[in-house]
């Protein structure tokens, strides 16, 4: 394993780790998911660069632009659960009240 893979594995790995053990707050599982979809993308386009493959050139675009979907969706979520609930902790919110 060459050290720019083992880069972005283990920052991939790190992301999920942050994400299955510190789930207190919303915004922190949101930068977890986050930091996992960037070492995603920076392993595609890096992928499809060592490939030397015009098929490949567009997907880390294609994972970005879902990226930054994803991004701003939760973004959105948090601002809305933050001004219904109070707070962003995951704790506190229940799904079953409106």
């Amino acid at each position: 394993m060459t050290p720019t893979h083992f880069a972005f594995s283990s920052a991939f790995i790190l992301g999920l780790t942050g994400l299955t053990f510190h789930r207190t707050h919303l915004l922190s599982a949101l930068l977890c998911l986050e930091g996992m979809m960037l070492s995603l993308f920076i392993a595609l386009s890096l992928w499809s660069l060592q490939t030397e493959s015009t098929n490949f050139s567009s997907a880390p675009m294609f994972l970005l632009a879902f990226s930054a979907c994803e991004a701003s969706a939760g973004l959105a979520l948090l601002v809305a659960t933050t001004r219904t609930h109070g707070t962003d902790r995951l704790m506190n919110l229940n799904l079953l009240q409106c």
